[in-house]
């Protein structure tokens, strides 16, 4: 509230698709409030929901890369915990979940969004496979181009899958994408899913099946 000016116009939305403009007014010194200044409108969650689900990363990345993806418009944010995870699940009392929660609202706010992108509990490759695989495909050198009819995109580790994490994908039919023609960290990775998911879904871009 400190930036803003008497007169300004802003959009005050509740994260579930609600949103409605507000003005600015001053109140008191150096104090402005917003008074309601328009209808409420309502806009439905774009489908498919998109989720991008990536290895923990060491330092900063990990929240780097929540950020951008929330900025893409991606709506499901998957910390995840494969084989070769170097950073273990959250053992500060919770803090770190509750770093990328706030993260991810910064970078919503900063986009605009009126859909604010959830953040699911930090989850073990094994579990989220067994829930979800059907909808999954799994970031892979050697794999085939991203598709809308998998929404749920699965990134692991620079140590890359295992064995055994590839071949229980493989018997769940999810397939394997390639999301560059080289060496992605982590982060990058991520966020590369995320253009390619939104940017299908939005249309800007085509595959043979969409």
């Amino acid at each position: 509230m400190r930036r803003l000016r008497p007169g300004e116009v802003v959009v005050a939305s509740d994260g579930r698709g609600g949103w409605r403009p507000c003005t600015a007014r001053p109140s008191g010194r150096r104090a402005v409030v917003l008074e309601v200044d328009g209808p409420v409108t309502r806009e439905p969650a774009p489908a498919p929901r998109l989720t991008v689900a990536f290895s923990l990363a060491k330092g900063e990345r990990s929240e780097w890369a929540a950020a951008k993806l929330a900025e893409l418009g991606v709506d499901r944010i998957v910390p995840l915990v494969c084989a070769r995870t170097v950073v273990r699940p959250d053992d500060e009392g919770g803090r770190r979940t509750q770093r990328l929660a706030r993260i991810i609202r910064e970078a919503a706010m900063q986009a605009r969004l009126v859909h604010l992108p959830e953040l699911a509990p930090t989850t073990a490759f094994a579990d989220l496979l067994a829930a979800e695989g059907g909808q999954a495909c799994i970031a892979e050198p050697g794999g085939g181009a991203p598709s809308i009819a998998a929404p749920l995109a699965l990134v692991g580790p620079e140590g890359g899958w295992t064995t055994a994490e590839l071949d229980a994908a493989a018997a769940q039919g999810v397939r394997t994408v390639t999301l560059s023609d080289h060496v992605l960290r982590v982060e990058t990775a991520a966020v590369a899913a995320g253009v390619l998911l939104t940017a299908l879904r939005r249309g800007l871009v085509r595959t043979d099946d969409h």
